[in-house]
């Protein structure tokens, strides 16, 4: 009789794909048996965060999936995470602690505990950060634009 496999779930934009994402993929796959690696939809950004990412979802797409740690990637076309864990059925939820004791962590925590899934957080990767790496491309941009 084999185990139970454990199914983990990291959602993000994995946009400008740094550090911050790898370790969050690293620390996550150390946790689980297999990983679903949720890449947020373009429309689900500018949605939820009001943000369009720099590099299109099928781009995202094909990067996460090449990262060992993930076994599989799954396009996030949807705005809540329950909807994503009826169809997944995931038994752990990854995210960074950016997150823990927040508004939305909270409400995230309380839905999962109703149907058996863990939250687990990891460290956020605080030198590195897709919001840093925007605003330096920003600033690259309007250097050029003045020129």
């Amino acid at each position: 009789m084999t185990a139970p496999r454990r199914v983990g779930y990291a959602a993000g934009a994995y946009d400008l794909f740094h550090i911050g994402h790898l370790n969050l993929l690293r620390h996550a796959k150390s946790q689980c048996d297999w990983l679903i690696a949720g890449v947020v939809a373009d429309e689900m950004l500018e949605l939820t965060k009001n943000m369009s990412p720099m590099v299109p979802l099928a781009e995202r797409l094909e990067i996460v999936s090449h990262i060992d740690y993930v076994d599989e990637a799954y396009a996030e076309q949807v705005p809540d995470k329950m909807d994503v864990w009826r169809e997944l059925h995931f038994d752990v939820f990854f995210k960074g602690d950016d997150w823990r004791g927040t508004e939305k962590g909270l409400k995230l925590e309380r839905e999962f505990a109703e149907v058996g899934v863990e939250v687990v957080y990891f460290p956020y990767t605080m030198s590195t950060s897709s919001t840093i790496l925007r605003r330096a491309v920003a600033a690259l941009d309007a250097e050029q634009a003045a020129r």
